[in-house]
């Protein structure tokens, strides 16, 4: 069956307005394409009773603070609350080198701060952006759990708000669509994906502020790179394009000395509905490119590989 963008919208927002009824509620705006739409759906259903609330966990995108608080100004969206949470996020995962404990850390952090929130505004619900990969992913419906989003399976068992998740059933093809008959920016319909725990998932293993920063610049490397040579017609614009940064160091060279420095990952690949990937064969003068930068601009990076790994077996994600 074909998905109907107007059909979906005429049936979800009096469901989200029946739901919610004169109850107030929050949503969880991230950045991304899934929690945009989910948050113009509340608007549209519930108005001035929705409070819009955007965590800034530490893990963002370099300068993502400031790109959400435009985005969502270019989008209409004029009541943004944006909290400070680096403090508690970094702290929480302070030592912690595993996985699945990562994300269901973050995800309960979430939480705990959008139930601080909501006690201010005597708020009873919280809509999420949760589309069907996150849950599948999950272990939904007694599947293994390949990952635990932290929206899904890093919810804590005990929570104050009731969830509301009008995208639960979509995936991101369709809330893109979604997203351009709701009149949202183009910035923001056709936003490359970002991982719920951020850069906790792009740092193998412990996190550290220095980590962070190493991704956050090398991450802007490669998507400055791959944006300017699909703008030029070099190469088709993968479906997300990121670096990632390995927990082991390497032996190189800087100019006549021994060095002993990071390795860096970088992964771009193309899907439709993201259970399943194939990398991007990018060109090798753009890989060379961007090798060449991040060793030259991230002075604690010596080596950078390309990851050729599809999804089975292996995740869009490090961690």
């Amino acid at each position: 069956m074909v998905f109907s963008t107007t059909k979906f919208i005429e049936q979800t927002v009096p469901e989200i307005k029946k739901t919610i009824g004169n109850e107030l509620a929050i949503t969880a705006l991230s950045g991304g394409v899934d929690s945009f739409v989910a948050t113009a759906l509340a608007a549209r259903a519930i108005g001035q009773n929705l409070y819009v609330v955007y965590v800034d966990t530490g893990l963002m995108r370099k300068d993502e603070t400031e790109k959400v608080k435009i985005a969502a100004k270019n989008a209409g969206i004029k009541n943004l609350i944006a909290i400070d949470g680096k403090t508690k996020f970094l702290g929480a995962l302070k030592g912690v080198t595993e996985p699945e404990k990562k994300r269901k850390i973050i995800g309960e952090m979430f939480i705990r701060i959008f139930e601080e929130e909501a006690k201010k505004h005597k708020v009873a619900y919280l809509i999420q952006g949760t589309i069907a990969p996150d849950w599948i992913e999950s272990g939904g419906l007694g599947r293994d759990t390949i990952k635990s989003h932290h929206n899904v399976g890093g919810l804590p068992e005990k929570m104050h708000l009731k969830l509301c998740e009008p995208l639960r059933e979509l995936y991101k093809h369709e809330v893109r669509a979604l997203a351009i008959e709701l009149g949202l920016p183009e910035s923001i319909a056709q936003r490359q994906p970002f991982p719920g725990p951020g850069l906790a998932v792009r740092i193998v293993g412990e996190i550290t502020e220095e980590k962070i920063l190493i991704v956050q610049d090398a991450c802007e490397i490669v998507e400055n790179e791959i944006e300017s040579a699909s703008k030029t017609g070099k190469m088709e614009k993968p479906w997300q394009y990121f670096a990632a940064l390995l927990p082991t160091r390497t032996v190189g060279v800087r100019g006549d000395e021994r060095s002993y420095q990071y390795t860096i990952i970088v992964r771009a690949v193309k899907s439709l509905d993201v259970m399943t990937v194939s990398f991007s064969h990018i060109p090798h003068e753009i890989l060379e490119r961007i090798s060449t930068r991040i060793t030259n601009e991230i002075r604690s990076v010596g080596r950078v590989t390309y990851d050729i790994t599809n999804k089975p077996p292996g995740t869009v994600e490090m961690e």
